[in-house]
């Protein structure tokens, strides 16, 4: 019997590395932004990342031997989901939430939609809006890093600037991290030494973090100056989010204008919620939502092929 073949669509994705390899590069520009939580808000960020990490990948190793499916712990891609979920959890969030929240993104959102690669949103963005949800206090509740006056618990700089108190955010202190926040978003300089890394090895294309942050920074020059648009770029979730989290393979455009719509989108929706909304942050909910638009986007930037024929039905 003659074998047909089936001809697609550009774009054909292709890269020189395997999976594993790629999962690791991320894992080691991830690695600065973990050190720097560590170093700052102490040793529960360490035990929450550990947690994190090994319950992933055990729990997606539990899956696949249960469902007898080939296991697939060896690409690396349950260590970054595990990576990504700890960074999103407030530094002093007790270790059962974040067995839950792996729970969640690895049986729930990424196997049984049929593991990596199929998974229509980022899992680790969607177990932290699920434990929002479920436990909003504990999920809100940040503390001070160990360089602060306030041990104990910190109002977000999104959350002071929402106020009105803009003096008491600090350019330098955004940067390096001295302020509260979720576990790996703090330390700016961190994320963009990362991001600037995986950039730099043609892990991920610049278009979506740059139209991301760029679109937040020009909603924001127009409407509050200058001054604000760079401390809105410099608050909350949006560098980690951008670089590590937009940019998820499986739930991003393929096509280049596909990329360039998804992280615009992305920066608008940013934009409104942290403007408009009573929520001060947004990045998870842009994120979540442009992925979901994602196939969308895709059907309606990928070029025909050429000589076919539509459909009447």
């Amino acid at each position: 019997m003659q074998k047909s073949l089936a001809v697609s669509s550009s774009p054909h994705l292709r890269h020189k590395a395997s999976t594993q390899r790629i999962m690791q590069e991320v894992c080691l520009a991830l690695a600065p932004a973990g050190i720097a939580g560590i170093i700052l808000f102490g040793a529960n960020a360490a035990a929450l990342i550990a947690t994190c990490v090994i319950t992933c990948v055990l729990a997606e190793f539990a899956y696949q031997k249960l469902t007898k499916q080939k296991t697939t712990i060896g690409d690396w891609s349950a260590v970054v989901t595990g990576l990504l979920l700890a960074y999103n959890l407030p530094a002093n969030a007790p270790l059962w939430l974040a067995v839950v929240g792996s729970l969640i993104a690895i049986v729930l959102v990424k196997q049984i939609f049929g593991g990596i690669g199929s998974n229509f949103m980022n899992p680790a963005l969607t177990a932290r809006a699920i434990l929002f949800v479920s436990w909003s206090a504990l999920m809100s509740t940040y503390p001070q890093t160990k360089y602060a006056v306030d041990a104990v618990s910190a109002a977000t700089p999104l959350a002071l600037m929402a106020e009105g108190a803009v003096e008491g955010v600090k350019l330098w202190d955004l940067a390096i991290g001295n302020c509260g926040g979720v576990l790996g978003e703090t330390c700016k300089l961190a994320i963009i030494l990362g991001g600037l890394y995986m950039l730099l090895r043609g892990i991920i294309d610049w278009r979506i973090p740059v139209t991301f942050i760029g679109t937040v920074f020009v909603c924001y020059l127009l409407k509050d100056g200058a001054e604000m648009a760079v401390y809105q770029i410099f608050a909350g979730g949006l560098m980690l989010g951008a670089f590590f989290m937009a940019t998820d393979y499986a739930t991003s455009p393929v096509t280049n204008i596909g990329k360039i719509i998804f992280g615009v989108g992305c920066g608008i929706l940013l934009f409104v919620i942290r403007a408009f909304a009573s929520y001060p942050e947004g990045c998870s909910f842009a994120i979540l939502f442009m992925n979901v638009a994602t196939p969308m986007i895709d059907k309606f930037t990928t070029p025909k092929v050429f000589g076919e024929v539509k459909n009447r039905g």
